[in-house]
């Protein structure tokens, strides 16, 4: 995405920010349209297989609750992907703890259930799929948004809270192991 397209985005969505806080409804409903999509993606790409709408749901409720924190040093999008991330990471707690005290243990492996599996037929995208299944978590979410979501190093960064030198060695290291493992 060039910065013109990105600078337009970004003026709009601090556009409809002002108009949801000055009491339109209408302007959050818009928000949610022009973020709802990529928010499930990154969250499909993240691991995330049951309860994606619940999730960038609860992102959007986390976002307009805490909108007065919103300093803009990101674009708006950047900063919901931050909370998203935030929110699956204490979900992954949370069920870990659960997990623990339960003691049952389940092969993960076994039983997830892939939703991008039943719509994708073709085999290099199923390859290319199980390339990135197997970078790391912080590679698949630096890879995710910089080829799915087309984000730049520093809004990478400050979605995944490190540095901006950090997220392009992630995503040198990830193209690197996709490229591997899609030439064995």
């Amino acid at each position: 995405m060039s910065e013109s397209v990105r600078g337009s985005d970004d003026e709009r969505d601090r556009e409809l920010i002002a108009r949801w806080k000055g009491g339109d409804e209408r302007a959050a409903t818009e928000l949610v349209q022009r973020h709802s999509q990529a928010l499930a993606r990154f969250a499909v790409a993240s691991g995330e297989r049951n309860e994606v709408d619940e999730l960038v749901q609860d992102t959007f409720v986390r976002a307009f609750n805490s909108l007065d924190g919103f300093r803009g040093d990101s674009s708006f999008r950047t900063w919901l992907f931050t909370i998203e991330r935030r929110l699956l990471l204490d979900r992954r707690r949370a069920d870990k703890r659960r997990r623990d005290r339960s003691e049952i243990k389940e092969d993960d492996a076994a039983t997830e259930y892939d939703a991008l599996d039943s719509v994708v037929a073709d085999e290099m995208q199923e390859r290319l799929q199980a390339a990135v299944g197997r970078l790391s978590p912080t590679q698949r979410e630096v890879f995710t948004l910089r080829v799915a979501e087309g984000l730049s190093y520093k809004e990478i960064a400050d979605a995944v809270g490190t540095t901006e030198g950090a997220a392009r060695v992630h995503y040198h290291n990830a193209m690197r192991a996709v490229k591997e493992f899609l030439d064995e």
